[in-house]
């Protein structure tokens, strides 16, 4: 079915029709069937490019660990969810015997978010916090779909002037983020859909997760929980 036909059957009411219940069910299955395809097929791409990115990414993480270093995780929006995500898998790992490892959200103090906003601006919300907590051992891990975010390249910039690790997930083309400096390894999801950019990102981090642990394991006895 072609898009515009597919969109005419999702909302005949813009055109001035009515959609009976039938034909209505067959296009959103059609809908269904056809965007988990997309994100399927996003993911594919993503991975036979930048495989080796992904790896690069995944020793850098274990290097900050290996010294002892803290992961710090940002994003805005539905990114600031992605940040959420990736510091709990790091912090209360689902698989046994896998130790706990420090990640930080840095969007998760609403009180320091909204006095930085309110004070200095919203550019700086991440970058203050670096400023109090980041050390040369630790790591940034930031995700913005357009790769435009200024508080993330802020927080960047001061990451690297402090001398810790940084890490970008970014979409389209990676914008600013990917041609910064201050961006030491930067993942970019070639898209132009926000929903299959957020979709990698998450199995971006999963898998990087879990190649974390893989090159973490003869360290497991130092890096136990208790």
């Amino acid at each position: 079915m072609p898009e515009n036909d597919t969109l005419r059957g999702l909302y005949p009411f813009l055109h001035g029709e009515r959609q009976d219940p039938a034909s209505l069910r067959g296009s959103l299955l059609h809908s269904v069937r056809r965007k988990a395809a997309d994100s399927i097929a996003a993911k594919q791409r993503f991975f036979e490019a930048s495989g080796e990115t992904v790896v690069q990414a995944a020793e850098a993480i274990a290097a900050v660990y290996r010294r002892n270093g803290r992961m710090f995780s940002m994003g805005n929006g539905g990114s600031s969810c992605d940040a959420a995500h990736f510091a709990v898998e790091f912090q209360h790992p689902v698989t046994a015997g896998r130790p706990a490892l420090t990640a930080v959200n840095l969007g998760s103090d609403t009180a320091m978010i909204t006095a930085v906003g309110n004070d200095l601006g919203f550019r700086h919300v991440f970058l203050r916090q670096l400023v109090a907590l980041a050390r040369r051992d630790d790591g940034v891990i930031g995700f913005s779909t357009s790769g435009n975010s200024e508080n993330i390249l802020a927080a960047f910039a001061k990451a690297k002037q402090i001398g810790a690790t940084t890490i970008a997930l970014t979409g389209h083309d990676g914008g600013k983020t990917a041609r910064s400096p201050d961006v030491d390894h930067c993942l970019v999801v070639p898209s132009e859909s926000i929903h299959r950019i957020q979709e990698v990102h998450m199995t971006i981090y999963h898998i990087l997760w879990d190649l974390v642990h893989t090159l973490l394991a003869e360290d497991r006895g130092q890096m136990a929980a208790p």
